[in-house]
Formats: structure tokens, C-alpha cells, sequence
């Protein structure tokens, strides 16, 4: 169950149910398919296209994977992605998700990952926020990463990231309101 990953890169998608239509690139090792044509892959690269969103996520890993509730790596680099969609949170077996080269510009988006309790690698280098204050504290947000933008995740980064989230309130996700500013 472990075959190379469905490899869908460079396809020109601009959504992710285009690559409906594709056929995945030849791998050194050969993709193993099963009885209903479906690879044995826990792994998928949709890296380097134009998509912006993932609408049809989940439509499209069940088209071309035997098990695609057992994804457990993603690459999704490079593309036109904007925020994080919550159907990233019901790949509950992911465990390295590639988002760099993207345009996520907010950061309270990341936080939405903290639900998947296997990931431990993630990339978000290349995008708008990582410019914002406080995108180091992504580790307090993802408590089992051990690698973030390929680097390893350090026990003083993670003690830091753990003080950061006790002592900081969480990002605003609306504005105030006349009474709360009382």
C-alpha cells in the first residue's frame, strides 16, 4: 500500500477536479493499481498548477486512490492557494502536508490544521504570511510538527511556541463590536 505517490504536477490545473481528466506521471517505481483501477498510493502530488482552491478534494482522491481516507502526504506547493479549506482537516492521516509557494495570507488559517494529530511536517514558506508577526508561533498551533519549511522543529522552538500560546490571545477572526470595546 505504500507505491510512489499519484504524481498530477505540472498538469496546468487550475482546480483540483481537473486532474479528473489526467493521467498521473510515470514514477521510477511503477504505480500499483487495484482490481477497480484505483492506485495503491498514500501519497499525491498536485504541485506546481494554478489551483486556487480544493473544491472536489475529496471527489478527486477517491477517483484515483484505493484508500484515500489513509492520505497520508500531500503536495500541494506552488499553486494559487489562498486559505487553508477544511477538507485538509478530514485527512485525518496526513502526516506531511506541502503548502509553500502559495498566496495563504492569513495565519489564524494554519490553526485549523491543529486537528490533524498526525502531521508533523508542513511547509508554508512562500506565502504572504510568512512575513506576518508571529509565523514562528505555527509550531504552538501544530503541537506534533517536527519539521516546518524543511527544517527541524527544535525543543526550544517548541518550549518558546508553548509559553507564546499561553501568554498571547489567539488571533481575531471578526472585528469588534461597539459593546466589546466597553
Amino acid at each position: 500500500m505504500y507505491g510512489p505517490p499519484v504524481d498530477l504536477s505540472f498538469k496546468e490545473l487550475n482546480n483540483v477536479t481537473d486532474a479528473l481528466a489526467e493521467i498521473p506521471r510515470p514514477t521510477l517505481r511503477p504505480l500499483k493499481i487495484d482490481s477497480e483501477s484505483k492506485y495503491l498510493s498514500q501519497s499525491m502530488r498536485l504541485n506546481n498548477n494554478n489551483i486556487t482552491n480544493l473544491v472536489g478534494l475529496e471527489f478527486m482522491l477517491s477517483h484515483f486512490l484505493a484508500q484515500p481516507s489513509l492520505l497520508g502526504w500531500l503536495d500541494l506547493s506552488c499553486n494559487k492557494i489562498t486559505s487553508i479549506e477544511h477538507v485538509l482537516c478530514d485527512l485525518k492521516e496526513l502526516r506531511v502536508l506541502y503548502l509553500h509557494g502559495n498566496d495563504i495570507w492569513s495565519l489564524s488559517e494554519v490553526h485549523k490544521l491543529g486537528e490533524l494529530n498526525f502531521l508533523h511536517t508542513i511547509t508554508l514558506h512562500g506565502n504572504v504570511i510568512e512575513n506576518a508577526k508571529g509565523y514562528s508561533h505555527v509550531i504552538s498551533m501544530l503541537p506534533h510538527l517536527k519539521r516546518m519549511d524543511f527544517s527541524a522543529v527544535t525543543h526550544q522552538e517548541k518550549v518558546l511556541a508553548s509559553i507564546w500560546a499561553t501568554t498571547i490571545k489567539p488571533p481575531r477572526t471578526r472585528p469588534r463590536t461597539m459593546s466589546e470595546d466597553d
